[in-house]
């Protein structure tokens, strides 16, 4: 199964559509650390002004649920 990879940016704050890991983008377009952000719960600070967030890698769970 092929996985799907959020495009939108996310913002900070912003709550996780799915579970897994989240990579912060820069301004201009850098990628930087990754964050392990569970469903619902809001997306934390970037360090740096502007960045906003990419999922890169949603988490398969036995529930089926991400």
């Amino acid at each position: 199964m092929a996985m799907t990879h959020h495009t939108d940016p996310i913002r900070p704050g912003e709550k996780a559509s799915a579970s897994g890991q989240y990579r912060e983008i820069s301004p201009d377009g850098v990628e930087g650390r990754e964050v392990t952000v569970v469903r619902g719960e809001p997306l934390p600070p970037t360090t740096q002004s502007g960045a906003t967030y990419r999922l890169v890698d949603r988490t398969d769970n036995k529930s089926g649920r991400s």
